[in-house]
């Protein structure tokens, strides 16, 4: 007797759309690396789109124009992501290990660090150009 007050809930829950999206296709792809690549090439899109909420901390840029090799922002990183080329007066970033606290950005004093919307990190090699950010 005790599953009997189960039994309503499991047919609502049998009848009810998923609370999760498709992500990323509607129907699973032979390889997801394989369709990333082509959402990168713009030969796919994402099902579906994925709105980015407001202030989300996606993957860090970085301006070096305006960035005066200070270190502030590597002092700060509680992930050590940052590392400082103290001869070219620049930063480079470690996205993989990059924790996307912003700590960074809000001590840099002439604004050279920000947070962008992008999310689609994933990647095989962990120091792939598009993790790391000079």
């Amino acid at each position: 007797m005790a599953t009997l007050p189960m039994i309503p809930e499991l047919l609502r829950q049998l009848f009810r759309t998923p609370a999760t999206n498709a992500f990323p296709a509607k129907y699973l792809p032979p390889s997801v690396t394989g369709f990333l690549a082509k959402v990168g090439r713009g030969e796919a899109a994402i099902h579906p789109p994925v709105a980015v909420p407001k202030d989300f901390r996606g993957k860090i840029t970085y301006d070096p124009t305006g960035c005066t090799g200070c270190s502030l922002c590597a002092k700060v990183c509680p992930a050590n992501a940052i590392e400082v080329l103290k001869e070219e007066k620049r930063i480079r970033i470690y996205v993989s290990q990059c924790i996307f606290c912003s700590q960074c950005t809000d001590i840099c004093p002439k604004g050279s660090l920000a947070m962008s919307d992008v999310f689609l990190l994933a990647d095989e090699n962990r120091y792939a150009d598009n993790l790391i950010v000079e």
